[in-house]
C-alpha cells in the first residue's frame, strides 16, 4: 500500500510539473491572448502537455473538458448531458490501476472580485463538495500581480470566516513555488496561479 501511495504521489507531481512546463513554454511562444476565456488558455496548456517529450517519457495523457460519471448521478436519457466537467484529467496506466489526476482552472484578475469568487465558489468549492475528485486548481492570471491577487482570495475567505482555508506560499524543488490551502472535509489543494499579464 506503500508503494501505492508514494507513486500515486509522484504521479501528481509529473502531472504538476507538466502543466508548469507547459505554462512555461505558452509565456516563450505567446501564441495566446489577453482576452481569450479560460477553454483557450486550458487547450494551449494541454496541446503542450501532450506533446512534451516528458508526458511520453513517464506515458502521462492530458484531457480537457472531461465528464466525470459520479456515483450519485440517475442514469438514464439524457443522462450525460448533466454530468459535470473538469478542466483537466491527466490518466495512465500503472501495474493493473487507471490513475486519474485533476485539475480545475479559473481566470483571474487582481481588480476583479467576481473572479476571486469564483475561484471559490466554483473551483475550490468542486473539490470540497466532491463535485470533482481531488485535485489542484490552475489560475489563470490575465491582470495584475500574482500576490496581490492571493492576498484577494484570501481576504474573501477570512471575510467568510475560512481563516484555515486560505492560501499559503509553499516551495518545491521541481515547480518553484505554488499555495496550498488546507480543508478539514478533504485535506490539502495545491494552486498554481499562471501569470500571463508579460505579453
Amino acid at each position: 500500500m506503500k508503494v501505492k501511495s508514494k507513486y500515486k504521489q509522484a504521479f501528481e507531481e509529473d502531472c504538476i510539473e507538466l502543466i508548469v512546463n507547459a505554462y512555461t513554454l505558452a509565456i516563450t511562444e505567446k501564441k495566446y491572448q489577453l482576452d481569450w476565456i479560460e477553454n483557450d488558455f486550458s487547450e494551449l496548456l494541454c496541446d503542450y502537455v501532450n506533446e512534451s517529450p516528458l508526458s511520453l517519457e513517464k506515458k502521462i495523457t492530458c484531457k480537457t473538458e472531461n465528464k466525470l460519471l459520479i456515483n450519485n448521478v440517475n442514469i438514464g436519457k439524457g443522462f450525460a448531458d448533466k454530468l459535470p466537467r473538469i478542466d483537466f484529467v491527466y490518466f495512465k496506466i500503472w501495474r493493473k490501476d487507471r490513475l486519474h489526476y485533476f485539475m480545475e482552472a479559473k481566470r483571474l484578475k487582481e481588480k476583479d472580485s467576481d473572479l476571486k469568487r469564483a475561484y471559490i465558489d466554483k473551483g475550490i468549492e468542486s473539490f470540497l463538495s466532491r463535485k470533482y475528485p481531488i485535485g489542484c486548481m490552475l489560475g489563470y492570471l490575465l491582470e495584475g500581480e500574482t500576490e496581490k491577487t492571493r492576498i484577494g482570495i484570501n481576504k474573501i475567505l477570512e471575510k467568510r470566516k475560512r481563516n484555515s482555508e486560505i492560501l499559503l506560499p509553499k516551495t518545491h524543488e521541481i515547480f518553484q513555488f505554488y499555495y496550498e490551502s488546507n480543508h478539514p472535509q478533504i485535506g490539502i489543494i495545491k494552486h498554481l496561479i499562471f501569470d500571463f499579464t508579460a505579453l
